[in-house]
Order: C-alpha cells, then structure tokens, then sequence
C-alpha cells in the first residue's frame, strides 16, 4: 500500500525512494541545518514532505550538478531552502527544453581555483583594469544569470 503524498516517511523509505544510504541522509541532517525531520520515541525520524523534497534538491545538486557540500550549504544560505526544493524540477524542466528561463548558479570557488587564483582568467598579455571583449561578454553573461536567480528566488 502506497503512502499518500502529504504523509510523513521513515529514513528507510526516504533512503529507497532517494538511493542513498541511511547513513548519508543522517549525515546530511548534521551537515544541512534546514534538515529537520521529526523524532519520535527512540529517536526514529519521520520526515515531512517538505523535507523530503528538500533533500531531493539537495541530492541532485551534490549528485547531479557536481556541488560540494559547502558549496549547497552557500546556495542554501544565499537562496534559501525554496529554492533548492524547487532547483531539480527547473532544471528538470530546462533539459526537456520546457520554456522556463535558464539560469545557473556560478560557482566562484570553482572558478578562482581553475584559473590559479584570480576570479577571471585573463590573456597573459591583458592589463590589469583594462578587460577585452570576451571576458566583457563573460561577465555580461554571469551577470544575467545572477539576475535570473535573483528573479526566481523572489517568486
């Protein structure tokens, strides 16, 4: 017998439905503090709905997208948990070529690391302050996904 939608979940029903080992979902719990399923006697979890769909955000972008788990604690802190609940299904939706708006979440740390330190790579031969046409258009670019994030995180 199916569990209804709004009905709460076990850690093992939440493991199955999500692939993922208990263990990793408690270790989520301890990483996420947005994470906070129900405990009854004994210290057996129930997780809400909302939580569910909470770690099914969470998972694909560790899982999916290839974040760390700082790097989802940052998206967590900076958009909030709506917006990683919601992050799967819009993404989903923008691989099926649905008309939703595109929009990424740039990861900085990645970036700066990939390009020895500094936020954008440059020419070698470039000068400080003086930016050519393409890092000009990379930056218009990050702009405008930082703008269609913002947007969606308002909604």
């Amino acid at each position: 017998m199916d569990k209804a939608p709004e009905a709460f979940r076990t850690i093992s029903e939440v493991a199955d439905e999500l692939e993922v080992p208990k263990h990793v979902l408690r270790f989520w719990e301890a990483k996420f503090a947005q994470l906070k399923p129900m405990k009854r006697g004994g210290g057996r979890r129930y997780y809400r709905p909302e939580d569910v769909q909470l770690l099914r955000g969470i998972r694909f972008l560790l899982y999916n997208d290839g974040y760390t788990i700082r790097g989802v604690q940052k998206i967590l802190r900076e958009h909030g948990p709506r917006f990683v609940m919601d992050y799967r299904s819009i993404a989903e939706d923008e691989e099926q070529g649905d008309a939703m708006p595109t929009h990424e979440i740039p990861d900085i740390a990645a970036e700066t690391a990939q390009s020895g330190g500094h936020a954008l790579s440059r020419e070698p031969d470039a000068r400080p302050g003086k930016l050519d046409a393409k890092t000009l258009g990379i930056l218009i670019e990050e702009l405008a996904a930082c703008t269609r994030v913002l947007t969606l995180a308002r909604e």
